[in-house]
Order: C-alpha cells, then sequence, then structure tokens
C-alpha cells in the first residue's frame, strides 16, 4: 500500500424532501427528509486508475487528481448540521495522520477516536458524537479500500482470523466474548470459506426483503400495487409499519396476506419504530398475530433491554419473534440485547455504530449467541453500506444466509447504486464502501444550499415553512 497523508476534510449536509411523498413514514416519524452528512477525507497522494471519486466542486480541494474518500451517516432531516459539526471535531484527530498508521492496528485506532475527553464528555460513544465517529471510521475504510483497490467487503473478507480481531476495541464486551474466543469462531468458520466467497462473488450471499409498500403514509392501493410488484421480482421477505392503530393495521395486513398467501414460502415482518410501552407492545401484538408475522421490529424503546426480553417472552409461545437494533447506541446494548436473550434478531445499523469496527464486534457477539443478523438498511444510502457488512457475516462469521432490507428509493443519485437481481443483493465489486454520491446531487439537495438548489425553490417552502413534527 502507497503512503497516504490525510491533509484534511469536508463535510456536506445533503437533504432529500422525501416528507413530501411520506416514503420513510411509520408510526413514530411521520415526515422525514432522509438525509446524508458528509465525511470527505482529502489526502496529499494522486492515484491513477483506481480510487477516483467524483466530488462536487469544492474549492477547498486541492485537484480531482488526489485520493478522496466521501462517506456518510443518516439522518431524517432536521439536526444533520449538527451531525456535520461533530464529524468536524472527530475528523480534527485523524488530520496530519498517514492510513497506514491508522489502519496497522485498528483497534487502537478507533479506542483513540472515541478517547478525546471532551467530546467523549457529549456521549460517551453514543447519539450525535458517535454518528459523528460512524461518519470518520467508514470514511478510512472507504480510503482504505479504494488504495487496494477492493471493496470493503473483500478487505475484511481476506484478513486472518487475527486481523479480523484486531480491528475490534473490546473494552466493555469480554464479559460476552474475549479476542481469544473470537479467533477460535472465526476459525471455525475457515472450512467452507472458500464456497461462500465464491456465493459472494457470484451474488449470492445476500437475499433481500423489501419494505418499500410498507411506509405508513402510503394508501392500501398502492401498498397493495407495490406488493404485487416487488413479489414479481423475486422478493419473499415483506415488511410493513405498525403502530397506528388495531383496525387499520388489520385492513393493511389483510391486503397484504392475500397478496404474498400464508403459504407460498412468502414470509411477513411488522416494524412498530418504539411507539409502544412493554404492556402495550405485548397486547397489541395479540391482535396482529393471526397474520402470523416473522418478528416484530422495534416494539418498544430501543434502549429497554428488560422490555424487549419480556416482549419476547411473551409473543414466543405465538411464533413471533423480536427485532431491534436500528437504534442502539453501540456494541454495549446489544451485548445486553443478545447476552439476556431478548431478541431473535440482531438489525446492525452501518451508521448508528462507530462504522465498520464496532459493527464486526456486534456480529461476533451475535455469532456467538446464536442470532441472526438482519441489518437496518431502510434511508438513504443504507442499502449501499450494508451489503458489504452482510457479505462480510455470510462469508466470515456466521457462515449462513440471511436476509438484507431494501428499499427501492433514491439510488439514482449513487454513483454505485445497490442492486437487486432475482431476490438479491448483486454483491459489490468497485473499490470502497459505495457510498459516493453524484456531483449533480449533493449540489442540488446540499442544504441550506444556493440560489439554484432545491432547498431555496418554492417547492420546497410547504416543508421549510410547515409544522415540524
Amino acid at each position: 500500500m502507497a503512503e497516504v497523508t490525510i491533509t484534511g476534510w469536508d463535510t456536506r449536509d445533503v437533504r432529500f424532501p422525501t416528507s413530501l411523498d411520506k416514503t420513510g413514514s411509520d408510526a413514530m416519524n411521520a415526515a422525514g427528509d432522509y438525509s446524508a452528512a458528509y465525511c470527505i477525507l482529502k489526502t496529499d497522494s494522486p492515484f491513477s486508475g483506481h480510487g477516483m471519486v467524483v466530488l462536487p466542486p469544492l474549492s477547498s480541494f486541492k485537484s480531482l487528481t488526489n485520493l478522496l474518500s466521501l462517506l456518510q451517516t443518516f439522518t431524517i432531516g432536521r439536526g444533520n448540521d449538527i451531525v456535520c459539526k461533530a464529524i468536524d471535531n472527530v475528523a480534527d484527530r485523524i488530520k496530519g495522520r498517514t492510513l497506514s498508521s491508522l489502519v496497522a492496528n485498528w483497534g487502537q485506532t478507533w479506542r483513540y477516536l472515541v478517547s478525546d475527553s471532551q467530546l467523549r464528555w457529549i456521549g460517551p460513544e453514543k447519539g450525535v458524537i458517535h454518528l459523528a465517529l460512524g461518519a470518520v471510521v467508514n470514511a478510512i475504510w472507504d480510503l482504505w479500500a479504494k488504495t487496494l483497490d477492493k471493496p470493503v467487503w473483500r478487505i475484511v473478507a481476506d484478513m486472518s482470523p487475527e486481523e479480523f480481531v484486531r480491528c475490534i476495541d473490546f473494552r466493555y464486551i469480554t464479559d460476552a466474548i474475549t479476542p481469544d474466543e473470537a479467533v477460535q469462531m472465526l476459525r471455525a468458520e475457515e472450512e467452507g470459506k472458500k464456497k461462500r466467497l465464491q456465493d459472494a462473488l457470484d451474488s449470492r450471499a445476500v437475499p433481500a426483503y423489501t419494505t418499500s409498500a410498507g411506509w405508513l403514509g402510503y394508501g392500501e392501493d398502492k401498498m397493495k400495487g407495490l406488493l404485487e410488484e416487488t413479489l414479481s421480482k423475486g422478493y419473499r421477505h415483506f415488511k410493513l409499519k405498525v403502530g397506528t392503530s388495531i383496525e387499520a393495521d388489520k385492513r393493511r395486513l389483510t391486503i397484504a396476506r392475500s397478496v404474498i398467501g400464508y403459504d407460498k414460502g412468502n414470509i411477513l415482518m411488522v416494524d412498530a419504530n418504539q411507539v409502544w410501552s412493554v404492556p402495550e407492545a405485548i397486547e397489541y401484538m395479540q391482535h396482529l398475530k393471526e397474520f402470523k408475522p416473522w418478528f416484530i421490529e422495534e416494539p418498544t424503546s430501543p434502549d429497554d433491554i428488560l422490555g424487549h426480553k419480556a416482549i419476547r417472552d411473551a409473543l414466543r409461545p405465538h411464533g413471533i419473534g423480536v427485532a431491534t437494533g436500528e437504534m442502539c447506541q453501540n456494541r454495549v446494548i446489544f451485548k445486553q440485547l443478545l447476552a439476556s436473550g431478548a431478541i431473535d434478531v440482531c438489525q446492525i445499523d452501518a451508521c448508528r455504530m462507530g462504522g465498520v469496527n464496532e459493527v464486526l464486534a456486534v456480529l461476533l457477539m451475535a455469532k456467538k449467541f446464536n442470532v441472526p443478523i438482519v441489518p437496518h438498511s431502510g434511508g438513504v444510502g443504507l442499502p449501499e453500506y450494508t451489503q458489504h457488512l452482510s457479505t462480510i457475516d455470510y462469508v466470515c462469521v456466521s457462515g449462513k444466509l440471511s436476509v438484507l432490507e431494501y428499499v427501492d428509493h433514491l439510488h439514482e443519485h449513487f454513483n454505485h447504486p445497490a442492486v437487486i437481481k432475482d431476490g438479491y443483493y448483486q454483491t459489490p465489486q468497485e473499490p470502497g464502501y459505495s457510498v459516493e454520491m453524484k456531483p449533480e446531487s449533493m449540489d442540488l439537495f446540499s442544504f441550506p444550499g444556493g440560489e439554484k438548489g432545491w432547498w431555496k425553490s418554492a417547492e420546497a417552502k410547504p416543508i421549510l415553512e410547515g409544522e415540524k413534527i
């Protein structure tokens, strides 16, 4: 790997007006504008033939012959500017560092990045500062992948068990899994890894499930049409949002089952997005058990380990599992959910946690406690990210096929969008972490944007001047 020095960074606040058509709407989040807070790392080293990221014309870039890394974290609108400011503070810790020094011992680097005591105070390792950490950490992975001419998933797949484990900061989780134990688990999965790697190369490592029909803001006719469309494309897993009222949910789930059936090998999941207390979740799901969902996602507060355990125990006799993770702050919360037997499905998020490294820790813990990984992927750029993480889980860690959420919107803004074919994610082969936005999209939807930007147009006024909900 040629030596590369990080000379600086830029941040961009990019927001898409999805609240206008209710894409992404659920029982808790009625009007989200899917948004990206971008961290753009700049370096001093030109690379020929690979690793180029086509970027918007930012005057602070020295030239487009420099290797750049552009990675995002995900929000739903307001607050994106706060995350961008937090990125500035975290990224400053790697200015002037060489890439080789950062990746030589990734676990130490990760701990260094969370160890600024004044920044740590407003976490620690959670909230806005952790979202910013994830963006910076993922940007380093993207940069590293481009220098190696590999996609991120392949870097990890090519690691030895010992190299994999050195990527992780095990502080706070050794009561659940130790580095030595992790190495032994990964060694045990070496048998069969060659075949799984070939599955990945053949794009048969990550089956997709769809949420595209399930948004609560969609009418019943639109929902039915989207279910029929996705079923015809080879999907076999379908997720719908619930939680507004029992009557409305029953109508929508009845329509869903009329399309996908009960005995055709199709799977239904439901997602409440945290709207219930523990007793409410248990009672509410009694009314929906006739629809035989695989799991109820986020039935209550994402921080309530005991609550998830109580819900899981109550719903187990009905064959309904419990899933959560998209709002889990860090590996410590996941440790408790997994070790206590509180969840049936582990939904890692590429942006909520502290980047690839912390995700690897959760993959290992989920493997130990025999809980499948089904990442949260319902947001702008998240399918592009999580296809790498699900591939890593299958090839390196669990050795078992799972499923990965796919939402069919906003992919047209990316240079290397996630692609589904015959119900499977097409494994990314381009160098990097796949979240590179087209310059014209970034310019058009930057916030607050220039005079020709979307957010200065008349179309934006209903959002900017309307009720904040």
